[in-house]
């Protein structure tokens, strides 16, 4: 076992995979690869190639983080699961944290955490209240400067260091943060027509 606790974070939520590695307060490793889709495949091999880079293994790490959401909601999935299936295998904690948290991590200033949305919405967590799907333009009248998430690589860095502090106080399994119903519907297809062969 390493002599310094080893953190291992991720996020799949937005357009890219992002994967952050700390060792104690230090970051060793981190990584940012944009793409729209193939974070499932990617994932895993982003990880080990940190892993790598850093001359850590898997049985190193004391923690694993995710980025729960809001965001895509495939992603979020991707994501999630393969924090779920890691902490498993490995027998360590895995901690689910919000991108607003992300976003605030570090943060001084008063701000609002914004995360962008589609049709010219954003995702808000406005402090005292449940994180909501708001239009834009209502955020910003809120008062409060928006602050979005940074790019991948960061964000995959304040999740690690969430996590960090988070591990010690056996944490649930990180789940989704779905603010929204998935854009998917289901199939408008007639349904088969069964045969029976018994007729």
């Amino acid at each position: 076992m390493a002599s310094e606790a080893y953190i291992l974070a991720f996020d799949t939520s937005a357009a890219h995979c992002a994967a952050a590695l700390l060792c104690g307060e230090r970051l060793v490793a981190a990584r940012v690869e944009p793409m729209s889709r193939g974070q499932a495949e990617r994932l895993i091999p982003l990880c080990e190639d940190i892993l790598a880079e850093a001359g850590a293994a898997w049985s190193d790490l004391s923690a694993l983080g995710v980025g729960v959401g809001p965001g895509n909601f495939t992603g979020i999935r991707i994501g999630v699961s393969a924090a779920r299936g890691l902490a498993l295998s490995l027998d360590i904690p895995a901690v689910g944290v919000s991108i607003f948290d992300a976003i605030s991590e570090g943060q001084a200033e008063p701000h609002l955490p914004a995360v962008a949305a589609p049709r010219d919405q954003v995702y808000i967590a406005e402090p005292g209240a449940e994180a909501a799907l708001v239009g834009r333009a209502d955020a910003e009248a809120m008062g409060l400067p928006l602050a979005f998430a940074p790019d991948g690589q960061a964000l995959a860095e304040a999740i690690a260091r969430i996590a960090a502090r988070r591990a010690g106080d056996a944490p649930a399994p990180p789940a989704p943060l779905y603010l929204k119903p998935a854009d998917a519907a289901p199939a408008r297809d007639a349904p088969p027509v069964i045969i029976d062969d018994l007729a």
